[in-house]
């Protein structure tokens, strides 16, 4: 079901915003060589804590996860683009490491995600990273009354194929409110002017999300991590916006 919120909702799905966005900058800023996923983890844990906020991640078990999360952090690392299962593994000199956090302030959740090169960079992780910049960027424009899903979708799928990336639609952004996934689901491909009409209220995350050879996606043995079929590198973007009649406003933006 799509709930609509009100104004005054989305004033109070702020803090939650907030919140994530700052245990994102707090990811980004830790991460370095040397550093271990379960630190990241565990700091992510520890604010959490401190702000007497919710992890959305630590009990989740939908159908395609093997078993409940058990921890409150994404941390997926070069072939891994989503729902990177947080591990014994020390970060190394030019790692991809994409983060995906959403937390529940005062019983309102946001969703965000973000994506850098540890140490020393290749210019192809640089410019597929961008990609999922300017594509969740794009998207976010198009998230306007009148518009629909699909040119959200569009958008983002435009700037996608400009830079020769495929698309997989098989995961993509959602409905954000009182839980981490509601509808509408927010695909990265689709065409202008089809799906959903786009109304005041409307909370979603959107998502891009692309791997530098390939569309095609499978399971890591922990049951949770998606790799690339074809061990190439990925990356992901991601912010909960609220479609209002001013324009769309980001609720995780990061200083």
């Amino acid at each position: 079901m799509i709930e609509l919120r009100t104004p005054a909702e989305i004033e109070q799905m702020r803090p939650a915003g907030r919140f994530v966005a700052s245990v994102i900058e707090a990811m980004l800023a830790k991460a370095a060589v040397g550093v271990n996923l379960l630190e990241l983890d565990a700091l992510a844990h520890e604010m959490i804590r401190k702000a007497g906020a919710e992890s959305c991640y630590i009990d989740y078990h939908p159908s395609f996860g093997a078993s409940p999360f058990g921890k409150v952090l994404c941390t997926s690392v070069n072939d891994a683009v989503l729902h990177g299962l947080p591990r014994d593994y020390r970060l190394r000199d030019g790692d991809l490491l994409s983060v995906d956090f959403a937390a529940s302030v005062d019983g309102w959740v946001s969703d965000s995600a973000a994506s850098i090169v540890v140490g020393s960079p290749r210019e192809e992780d640089l410019r597929l990273i961008d990609t999922t910049r300017r594509a969740l960027d794009a998207g976010i424009a198009a998230a306007t009354v009148g518009n629909r899903i699909g040119d959200i979708s569009a958008a983002i799928a435009e700037i996608a194929r400009a830079e020769g990336y495929s698309i997989n639609t098989d995961f993509g952004g959602h409905g954000v409110g009182r839980t981490m996934h509601g509808d509408p689901h927010v695909p990265n491909d689709g065409r202008a002017r089809r799906g959903l009409p786009l109304k005041p209220g409307l909370v979603i995350a959107i998502e891009p999300w692309f791997l530098e050879t390939t569309d095609r996606i499978f399971t890591d043995p922990d049951g949770w991590t998606l790799r690339s079929a074809d061990g190439s590198r990925g990356a992901h973007s991601e912010h909960t916006i609220a479609v209002t009649e001013d324009g769309p406003v980001v609720l995780t933006a990061r200083d």
